[in-house]
């Protein structure tokens, strides 16, 4: 005689076979593993995005933002960077994103030629080429009257003022047609900068931009950059960072400095995010998955008539194990798929009110859903190898 055989089709049937009969114990269970499943999506998401804002923080901060200068030298006066150095995204283009340069000018900036050329105020002249023109991009600037340099500005006396230039010279906003004085010609001023906020900005507050050209003829500007900004990926920053000296200048790359924000508070901020991550998974799962082993339990102790009655018919033990199995996994998958819609429902709102990046990758719900179903298949090993022990006569005879 051989041995009985159960398809697929009819395992997966009895294996639905307690959630179908037992709808009230079904839906309270599902709805248990719901919430669990949802606090991890939840919490998941909300840190996650979270760090997204941390990281949208710093960005608005310069984090991808390096400075290159000078550095130090045997001259007595700082040597300016090599004229190949504003030429970086060129042999880097693959890896930079923006690169902007200014060109210190020797002449003086004032609001009328009555004005003593001793009283600078303070504020330093530099020109931008027309490869400089997306000069504010990296720094996060803005114009607040006016304009920017354009490819046509650059090449005729036209000049704009850094926000704390503006201010010394009086420039409340632009009408008639303003001018200022450098060092001998007029200047008309076509914009006024808003405030630099990021710490590598800071240096063109106090400043006047004009274009290379007209510096270069009407001054003998050198060609030499005095200070280049770059911007890059934060994913490759650190590499750049390690490349740009010998890029901008191969002679001696350790007379170029290059400095940026601490881009070790990133890092930390990833790794705290990480730790409290894993840990709170690790809880939620293992709490999880005591939860349903316990409710598999109870439906096994249940049903000891229906698992003797299958036993006594023929059902071999593999079988009554494959039942439960397939149902304890089944209750996860369900109570997982409702508490992930939930979870999701609520990094929404919560996002919403804190007005963070929501951040919640598809591939995270995805693998979640794989250890709801790891989560079943564990927790339901060991009542389903209750079940399969139990003995037929003993599990068909009433209760004392």
């Amino acid at each position: 005689m051989t041995g009985s055989r159960l398809r697929a089709r009819d395992a997966l049937s009895l294996g639905t076979l307690g959630l179908r009969t037992r709808k009230g114990r079904t839906a309270m269970a599902a709805i248990g593993i719901a919430i669990g499943v949802a606090s991890l999506v939840a919490l998941v998401g909300i840190i996650n995005s979270g760090e997204a804002d941390a990281q949208r923080d710093l960005l608005g901060q310069g984090i991808d933002v390096l400075e290159l200068t000078p550095g130090t030298s045997f001259a007595e006066e700082p040597e300016l960077l090599p004229e190949a150095a504003a030429a970086i995204d060129t042999h880097m283009r693959d890896l930079v994103d923006v690169v902007a340069s200014i060109r210190r000018v020797p002449a003086t900036v004032r609001k009328t030629d009555f004005i003593p050329t001793v009283e600078t105020g303070g504020i330093r002249l530099f020109a931008v080429d027309e490869g400089d023109l997306d000069l504010l991009a990296p720094l996060r600037g803005g114009v607040a009257f006016g304009r920017f340099h354009d490819a046509a500005t650059v090449r005729v006396p036209t000049v704009v003022l850094g926000s704390d230039t503006a201010e010394v010279l009086g420039f409340d906003e632009l009408y008639a047609k303003p001018t200022v004085h450098i060092s001998g010609h007029e200047f008309a001023v076509i914009g006024v900068l808003e405030p630099f906020a990021i710490s590598q900005g800071l240096t063109l507050n106090r400043a006047a931009l004009i274009g290379f050209p007209v510096a270069e003829e009407l001054y003998d500007a050198d060609a030499n950059p005095e200070r280049i900004w770059v911007q890059a990926d934060l994913d490759v920053i650190e590499q750049v960072r390690e490349l740009l000296p010998r890029q901008a200048n191969p002679e001696a790359p350790g007379e170029v400095a290059v400095s940026s924000l601490d881009l070790e508070a990133r890092e930390v901020i990833s790794e705290n995010f990480e730790s409290l991550l894993s840990l709170l998974v690790v809880v939620i799962i293992v709490v999880g998955a005591i939860g349903v082993g316990n409710i598999m339990l109870i439906s096994v102790l249940e049903r000891r008539g229906e698992i003797g009655v299958r036993r006594a018919l023929g059902a071999q033990k593999t079988h009554i194990a494959a039942q439960f199995l397939i149902e304890s996994m089944l209750l996860t998958l369900i109570g997982g798929l409702m508490g992930t819609v939930l979870g999701l429902a609520v990094v929404v709102a919560a996002t919403q009110v804190l007005d963070w990046p929501m951040t919640v990758e598809l591939s995270f719900i995805g693998i979640g859903l794989g250890v709801t179903l790891g989560v079943g298949l564990v927790a339901g090993m060991y009542p389903s190898w209750r079940a399969s022990r139990m003995d037929p006569a003993e599990a068909v005879r009433p209760a004392a």
